[in-house]
């Protein structure tokens, strides 16, 4: 037998007198670990996704209630309120705001229910503290459908700042 011959097929001998191949073990082990670390890549790249997402859908609340909290008109303006919401929110196609909502509170701490009724509610020495109240949500389809796990995310976002006073 040549050298050759030789080293193509290279045998070990064991403890128990047996005969195993040495060729081919990191192969078998790459076929093994392959499919589990593409999985692994798959589910880092859809987190990313969603969080991604879930920035955007907090960002565009921000940018609504930044809006709305200039002035008592401008917090009175839902309808600009949503427009600025979804324009900070380029990226994603179907935003909704469902609500812009004024929040009014006393100076020590209570709640008031109606705003246009907060100067009865909230009497002198009081002060009205009034807030914009702004949310966002987005429905966010996976691209790959595991079994086991929601075939949608819906991811909210929400933001509260106080109006500035005249």
């Amino acid at each position: 037998m040549n050298n050759k011959q030789n080293s193509a097929i290279k045998f070990r001998l064991t403890s128990a007198g047996c005969f195993t191949f040495e060729e081919g073990g990191a192969l078998i082990e790459l076929a093994l670990t392959l499919p589990l670390l593409f999985i692994m890549l798959l589910g880092a790249a859809e987190f990313a996704r969603v969080a991604y997402g879930a920035i955007e859908v907090t960002n565009a609340a921000r940018a609504g209630v930044a809006y709305g909290s200039q002035s008592p008109e401008a917090a009175a303006d839902s309808p600009s309120i949503t427009n600025s919401s979804q324009s900070d929110s380029a990226n994603i196609n179907s935003l909704s705001v469902p609500t812009a909502t004024q929040v009014c509170y006393c100076s020590d701490g209570a709640l008031i229910s109606d705003c246009s009724a907060a100067a009865a509610s909230c009497t002198s020495p009081k002060r009205i503290k009034h807030y914009v109240q702004v949310n966002t949500q987005y429905t966010m389809d996976p691209l790959i459908h595991v079994p086991g796990l929601p075939t949608s995310y819906t991811l909210h976002g929400q933001a509260l700042m106080r109006v500035a006073e005249p």
